[in-house]
């Protein structure tokens, strides 16, 4: 029998995950500019940093088929989820092993390896936790927990660049480059102890090995298939997730190399690494901002609480991100003007009544006028238009998650799985535009962005013929998301 309501004994202790995966991707993108000055790498080379990492998702998953396949059983199924989850943990933790070797040859390959390893852990993580996450409550806000452990990932997102910033920088910013890369082995060798103690509590926690499965109604336009992809919501889906991840990632990580052109107006001279890491901070906890407010459903029922709750979420998450950079020792002052930004983001929530299409079409219509301001001005207001994506980019995972696996019933499980595999897409679209740069300048190369957005605009509108077609309606609720 379905949970009537979320298990939030079982939740929390699972979300440590969720926010593990988002301090290590944020962090990735203070490597890359520390890294390409190390190794004396082009934009497009040090991009390679985000390929690594995202591109062991689709390994992973991969080698997750593949041996499921050999064993003729689900594999996750077999060793069970509390088990899956451990094991996903102490993967990571092998991978940041390689991190004291790769400083101590200054190997940029060894450094690269280390990071795929980590993220191979992180695939058969997310393949545990997503579906998890849903089980451990009901159907109907399954979508409202997976924004919300999105939210705690962006957490994560939010503190880790600050972290791996200070522990690179804290003691050796006047040094020269060896020693920055010296200075990453003991934060990431700290981080692959947290990993296993996570494991530990995971694996002694009251989750459960065998969650009951949650059937899901097939389409009600009667055709018998044989699998996920025959499905066009989801092979289109697969395309909206990969380039959904490209352009989050690669906004974000192309945007040091974009600032270090910039004149900071208060120094008069151009942006320094050290300066840039809290507005890689804002841009993570912008998809914070945004996933706090699309999780006010998973709380309560009540209609007037969550209208008070959409205007109380954004900005109570904006508040971590000053608290969080005023610890940091960092200069607050250019920062308040974005609580206005945060409006737009409210209205546009408003607006879209909880309906994942249309949600999905008004987020990316507003992430092509973001990176368009962003390209047309100069300065910090072209700061923080590229900044503000991350507060458009931030429901679109569960909209394009619950549109993508709407209707498959009893594929619904290998929906998800294709799904997963297409965060490769982060690492792919980064590396495009770190290449588009390298041709027409860095500003410039976010055209990229609009042309990802321009899709996602376009698989909202082609998405809500192809269900309705198959008798599921917008705004009925369905159950699916990160």
């Amino acid at each position: 029998m379905t949970p009537q309501k979320t298990n939030w004994a079982q939740f929390i202790p699972l979300v440590t995950v969720f926010f593990f995966w988002g301090f290590v991707a944020a962090s990735n993108d203070i490597l890359i500019p520390v890294f390409k000055k190390a190794f004396d790498l082009t934009q497009g080379q040090s991009q390679l940093v985000s390929v690594a990492f995202y591109i062991a998702y689709t390994v992973g998953s991969i080698i997750y088929m593949l041996i499921s396949l050999a064993m003729r059983k689900d594999l996750v199924n077999k060793i069970g989820y509390k088990n899956g989850l451990a094991l996903g943990l102490a993967i990571s933790a092998l991978g940041t092993l390689l991190f004291y070797p790769a400083a101590n040859l200054h190997s940029f390959p060894l450094m690269l390896s280390g990071l795929f390893i980590v993220a191979l852990g992180f695939s058969l993580q997310q393949t545990v936790a997503n579906p998890l996450a849903i089980a451990l409550g009901p159907v109907s806000t399954g979508s409202q927990r997976l924004t919300l452990a999105g939210g705690i990932n962006n957490f994560g997102t939010t503190i880790g660049p600050l972290i791996v910033s200070f522990a690179i920088f804290g003691s050796a910013a006047s040094e020269n480059t060896n020693m920055s890369i010296e200075s990453v082995k003991i934060p990431y060798l700290v981080l692959g102890a947290a990993f296993l103690a996570v494991a530990l509590l995971l694996k002694f926690s009251s989750l459960p090995e065998h969650p009951e499965t949650i059937e899901e109604s097939a389409a009600e336009d009667g055709a018998v298939r044989s699998s996920a992809l025959k499905y066009p919501q989801l092979v289109l889906g697969m395309l909206a997730i990969f380039i959904y991840v490209g352009v989050e990632v690669s906004t974000a990580s192309n945007l040091p190399a974009y600032m270090e052109t910039i004149i900071n107006s208060k120094t008069g001279v151009l942006y320094t690494l050290q300066e840039i890491s809290p507005y890689i901070s804002l841009y993570w906890a912008s998809l914070m901002i945004g996933r706090w407010t699309g999780a006010v459903e998973a709380f309560t029922d009540n209609m007037n609480t969550q209208k008070i709750l959409r205007f109380i979420a954004p900005y109570l998450a904006f508040g971590v991100f000053l608290i969080v950079n005023a610890i940091a020792k960092h200069d607050l002052s250019p920062f308040y003007i974005y609580g206005l930004i945060i409006l737009v983001l409210i209205g546009a929530d408003m607006a879209s009544k909880g309906n994942p299409a249309r949600m999905l079409l008004i987020f990316a219509s507003l992430g092509i006028l973001a990176i368009a301001i962003g390209m047309l001005t100069d300065g910090i207001i072209s700061i923080y238009a590229f900044t503000s994506v991350g507060l458009f980019c931030s429901t679109l995972w569960p909209c394009i998650f619950t549109l993508a696996v709407s209707g498959l019933g009893k594929h619904t499980s290998q929906g998800s799985s294709f799904l997963i595999m297409m965060i490769m897409g982060g690492g792919i679209v980064s590396w495009m535009q770190g290449m588009v740069s390298e041709s027409i300048g860095i500003k410039q190369s976010y055209i990229v962005g609009i042309l990802c957005f321009a899709y996602l605009a376009f698989y909202a509108w082609r998405v809500s013929g192809i269900l309705k077609s198959q008798g599921i309606s917008f705004d009925k609720k369905v159950s699916g998301g990160h």
